[in-house]
């Protein structure tokens, strides 16, 4: 999951809760929209189009998340998310949509059709959400407006004094980010729109342990305690004191004031129910989620449907993989192995991060010949941070700035060792790691020419769906090993199968988490520790879960058309670079551009196509 642009659930949590084989396939493929060709360079946008791409920008480009609404300044920012504000976003957003769905598209180059049409994409998805007003739920189970600041301070350098002062400025006005967020929880309770008990309880745990973290062990401070060795020791150390006495002073109260509101006021009043479909107008805001995570107009019984026809597709290879293994028993008893064996896990945190950095550049050494274009930023492994690592997920992607000199983070969770086992661990670096979404983000954010909100634009379904192809695409990639790893893989994979069948279950079907648990239980290899971990997250983040699956099906879908039409004609690094370089797409504009390049490539000279090769 990449968490610079997805997760931004301080804010609005969304962004921030059997049919035959062919009959779903073809409901996938079935998701159009107006035809684009998208040709190779920015041109330029007309007067009117410049317009509404400033207005819109100015806005933010995840509703008012300022790391994402670009500039130096926005470190220093935290964002406004009070009911006043958000009313206004949401009634200057109406006014894009309006001009935009009105504007005159004669005279516009393809590609500033595709940027127009991105934009009212993008628009009119805020606008439907606003119309749910999501700021009633500031957090979820593994992630919030509580821990936000934790993220920022993981990849924040500060270089001079200045900077320095302003982080300290920033943590001192957390007071005023922790009362507007939990104003609009509290405006949940009252109207009902609450995440469920096992939900509240755990970020109510998660608040706890950030009010009782001793101040050494502080990451707020990290930033601080990292100033350049160069400045003078004595500025260092006052610092690091102004830092400490603002955490005491005003990242505390604020702190304390969370847990009570949680223990006190929320917890209490969650609801009783998992399911999204049974707050208040419910049947639609999940209808709504389904459609807005995965970028397509299925129903969400079309998907559960999906993913119980991959769950019967990927066992039967997880049942070859492990005959390949040369294990003598059933395909429960061979996962129990592998969850009791000791030569599976790592011994210390520090052999786990040392693991999943040798995968990465591993990988690093076989990207040259997959991808055409790859991204100058470089991206590093870190742990997640203590203080937030239990009931997080295993891991997840940072997104990196080169304007600030923050480099990209594959975040691994180095916590309850017995349960992160080494076979998995390629398929989780190819997937948080390159080539999944680093270079995926990368890419984007370095487009030239283009808007800037299409630098940052993320549609969950092509991100998580990429990131799920390059699980696969590390097959031919030689990552996998031996047939543990790549039996980690199909299990990982089997992982995004059961997604689509529990997150439906649970909150369109109205079962239980025990219910849900029995696919990750019967048909794949995670841990306990992670089961729990992933269904509490399905919970508390309806929808999301939903993106991988279907976005990894249509990249798979468009590859296999594209071969099948090329032949030897095809040119794997040309089509990943057609898939990313225009950045995050929905899945029916991601179509139109793969078809329009393989007809591209039809046109050329046989003798050209093979020139390249």
């Amino acid at each position: 999951m990449v968490d610079s642009r997805v997760d931004a659930a301080w804010a609005w949590p969304n962004l921030g809760p059997m049919t035959q084989h062919r009959t779903w396939r073809a409901a996938l493929a079935g998701v159009c929209l107006t035809a684009l060709v998208v040709s190779s360079a920015w041109a330029g946008p007309s007067e009117t189009l410049t317009g509404l791409v400033a207005r819109y920008e100015a806005l933010g480009n995840t509703d008012g998340d300022p790391d994402d609404a670009g500039g130096d300044s926005a470190r220093w920012r935290l964002p406004d998310v009070s009911p006043a504000a958000d009313a206004a976003r949401l009634t200057k957003l109406k006014a894009i949509s309006a001009d935009l769905s009105s504007m005159d598209m004669v005279g516009l180059s393809e590609d500033e059709k595709l940027t127009r049409d991105l934009l009212l994409w993008a628009v009119k998805d805020r606008v439907e959400a606003g119309g749910f007003d999501e700021a009633r739920m500031p957090f979820s189970s593994d992630g919030g407006f509580d821990v936000m600041m934790l993220y920022r301070a993981s990849g924040m350098r500060l270089k001079t004094e200045a900077e320095a002062r302003r982080w300290i400025a920033l943590l001192n006005r957390m007071p005023a980010w922790y009362a507007a967020n939990i104003a609009n929880a509290r405006r949940g309770v009252s109207t009902g729109f609450v995440h469920a008990v096992s939900t509240a309880q755990a970020v109510q745990d998660r608040a706890q342990r950030a009010a009782t973290t001793p101040l050494a062990e502080d990451p707020l401070l990290a930033p601080l305690r990292n100033l350049p060795a160069g400045m003078p020791e004595a500025t260092r150390a006052a610092l690091v004191a102004e830092g400490e006495k603002a955490i005491k002073d005003s990242v505390a109260p604020a702190r304390a004031g969370f847990v009570k509101f949680m223990a006190e006021e929320y917890t209490p009043r969650a609801a009783k129910s998992l399911a999204a479909s049974d707050l208040p107008d419910g049947k639609r805001y999940y209808a709504f989620l389904a459609r807005r995570h995965t970028t397509t107009t299925l129903t969400p019984d079309q998907i559960h449907d999906i993913g119980q026809a991959e769950v019967a597709r990927i066992r039967a290879r997880m049942q070859e993989t492990m005959k390949a293994a040369g294990f003598q028993g059933d395909l429960p008893a061979f996962i129990a192995m592998l969850r009791k064996e000791p030569r599976f896990y790592a011994t210390s945190r520090q052999q786990l991060l040392e693991k999943s950095s040798e995968i990465a550049k591993r990988a690093d050494d076989q990207l040259p010949a997959h991808f055409g274009v790859l991204p100058r930023l470089p991206y590093g492994v870190r742990a997640v941070p203590a203080s937030i690592e239990k009931g997080y997920t295993t891991g997840r992607y940072f997104g990196g700035d080169a304007k600030v000199g923050r480099a990209g983070g594959l975040m691994i969770n180095t916590s309850e060792l017995d349960q992160r086992p080494l076979y998995e661990l390629p398929a989780l670096v190819l997937h948080e790691g390159a080539p999944g979404h680093h270079i995926q983000t990368a890419l984007a954010a370095e487009q030239v020419n283009v808007p800037e909100f299409r630098k940052n634009l993320y549609f969950t379904a092509f991100g998580e769906g990429w990131g799920l192809y390059s699980e696969w695409l590390g097959e031919g990639m030689g990552i996998y090993r031996d047939p543990y790893e790549l039996f980690g893989r199909l299990s990982y994979e089997m992982w995004r199968a059961c997604r689509l069948v529990a997150d439906t279950g649970m909150h369109w079907k109205g079962w239980s988490i025990d219910q849900a648990r029995v696919c990750f239980t019967d048909n794949t290899a995670l841990s306990p520790t992670n089961i729990e971990v992933e269904l509490k997250r399905y919970v508390s983040w309806p929808g999301q879960a939903l993106a991988y699956k279907i976005g990894e099906l249509k990249i798979l879908e468009l590859r296999k058309r594209a071969e099948t039409k090329l032949g030897d004609r095809f040119d794997e690094r040309g089509f990943h670079d057609a898939l990313l370089l225009r950045g995050s797409l929905p899945l029916a504009v991601l179509e139109t551009r793969i078809d329009a390049w393989t007809a591209q490539e039809l046109a050329k000279p046989a003798t050209a196509a093979k020139k390249k090769d």
